[in-house]
């Protein structure tokens, strides 16, 4: 780019404009922090079992979400916790222990001694509803033969 000066001899202007390019990573930051925590949930695959009496509750959303993988790992809403510091992390997380719901989701392979771990840990910290999620069998009545 070529701008004239005082002489009405033109000189070139050999700097690199930074403005847009800080622009495009700030707008790149807001959405890897927007999407982290989405994709940190995203990553826990757990095999929950089947059951008859399970069904779809609609105040799964409020509940907090304590994920048991197979190798023992214990997540408390996507975040990994140590075993020991499960009651500590249930206590800062859980807003309304009488009435908001821990809900356990446990791989169908994991030892019992794991989710026992959990539910000691919502006993000690006065949590009254806790729960196991599992996969609800498909209805076979409402299936065509």
């Amino acid at each position: 780019m070529k701008v004239p000066t005082k002489g009405g001899k033109y000189r070139v202007i050999a700097e690199i404009n930074m403005i847009p390019f800080i622009d495009i990573c700030l707008v790149l930051l807001i959405i890897f922090m927007v999407m982290t925590p989405f994709l940190v949930r995203a990553q826990i695959n757990l095999n929950l079992p089947k059951a008859s009496s399970g069904d779809n509750d609609p105040r799964a959303n409020e509940s907090l979400k304590v994920q048991v993988e197979r190798n023992g790992r214990i997540s408390v809403d996507g975040q990994r916790v140590a075993a020991d510091e499960v009651a500590d992390v249930l206590r800062r997380r859980l807003h309304h222990p009488l009435t908001q719901p821990v809900l356990i989701e446990a791989d169908r392979d994991v030892p019992f001694q794991h989710v026992v771990v959990v539910l000691d840990a919502g006993k000690k910290i006065g949590a009254t509803k806790l729960a196991v999620s599992v996969k609800p069998e498909p209805d076979r009545r409402h299936q065509p033969r």
